[in-house]
């Protein structure tokens, strides 16, 4: 029988991801693809694309600024150059294209984020301290406890964004934890945020394996390394990401947990400036992630997020 293609991002972290994936079923084909995030693609250059097919095909009301990192895998595995896609999780929109399908998901790594530079805790951080991050939502949290740090938009892939801090353009990071990980750099990390208090993004420290539905073959291999905890707390996090109708250009934290007494999902929605912010928190059954996510959009809505996200900009 013919190996798995699997397709994937070629950046140093994404192949790192199809390989552990490729290793996990026993072998399979690697094949790299250039995405718009990839080539640095300007937000309106995208916005002008409205004619590609997978966008065609997506359906999606809300792709947001995610789309540019998995438009042009998932237009390879609907014309069946690959059979499988690995994403991190956090990239893949909720909405996904007519013809394709989440089918599995690895055993997560440490959703948390990291700070990587001088201190030993937030609050010990030097007033003023320079922090490198593109996400919005890194920036609020971080905005929203610290008013008096200065948050610099920093974009590229974890190693150009070491090296800037080598270098001096910023005084710290804030980056995945699994992102280190998975590089072997974790070391670097002078300690993990509280994912309390800095929550997490949805799908971080995850992976989803995407393949055309009806595929049976592609389905099996991804049951057969799909790791249960781990897709009950995606689907609880991606159900709470499109009842907010979010992206990654929205001020949103979501982080779902399996624990003993059942699952815990919890939330922050604020402004890009911190100045307003709300956080809830929800425990209900484990075999129930999606009706738990929306009692848990419910209770934001009431304490006022779509509000927030207007005020956003969302």
């Amino acid at each position: 029988m013919a190996r798995l293609r699997i397709g994937t991002r070629g950046s140093t972290l994404a192949t790192v991801q199809a390989g552990d994936v490729a290793r996990a079923l026993g072998g399979a084909e690697i094949i790299t693809i250039a995405t718009s995030g990839d080539e640095g693609q300007s937000l309106a250059d995208r916005s002008a694309e409205t004619s590609t097919a997978t966008e065609t095909k997506r359906g999606r009301k809300h792709g947001g600024d995610k789309s540019r990192f998995v438009r042009e895998i998932e237009r390879a595995l609907l014309e069946g150059e690959i059979d499988l896609a690995v994403h991190s999780a956090k990239d893949l929109p909720t909405e996904l294209p007519d013809g394709l399908t989440l089918a599995g998901v690895p055993a997560r790594l440490d959703p948390a984020d990291a700070w990587v530079g001088s201190a030993r805790s937030l609050e010990k951080v030097a007033p003023g301290c320079r922090i490198g991050t593109a996400s919005v939502r890194r920036r609020s949290q971080l905005l929203a406890a610290r008013p008096d740090l200065h948050v610099e938009e920093l974009r590229g892939n974890v190693d150009s964004r070491l090296r800037k801090l080598g270098a001096g353009d910023v005084d710290a990071l804030v980056l995945a934890s699994a992102g280190l990980i998975r590089l072997g750099r974790d070391d670097e990390a002078a300690f993990a945020l509280d994912p309390e208090s800095m929550i997490p993004a949805a799908g971080q420290g995850a992976l989803a394996l995407e393949i055309r539905a009806g595929d049976q073959t592609a389905a099996a291999a991804a049951s057969a390394i799909t790791h249960e905890q781990s897709l009950i707390e995606l689907t609880a996090e991606r159900a709470t990401i499109r009842g907010l109708e979010a992206d990654c250009d929205t001020p949103v934290g979501v982080s779902a947990r399996a624990e003993a007494n059942g699952l815990v999902i919890s939330a922050y929605v604020g402004t890009p400036d911190g100045h307003r912010w709300i956080r809830e928190r929800v425990v209900g059954d484990l075999d129930q992630p999606v009706a738990l996510a929306d009692s848990l959009v419910a209770r934001l809505e009431t304490a006022g997020a779509r509000e927030i996200l207007a005020e956003a900009g969302a």
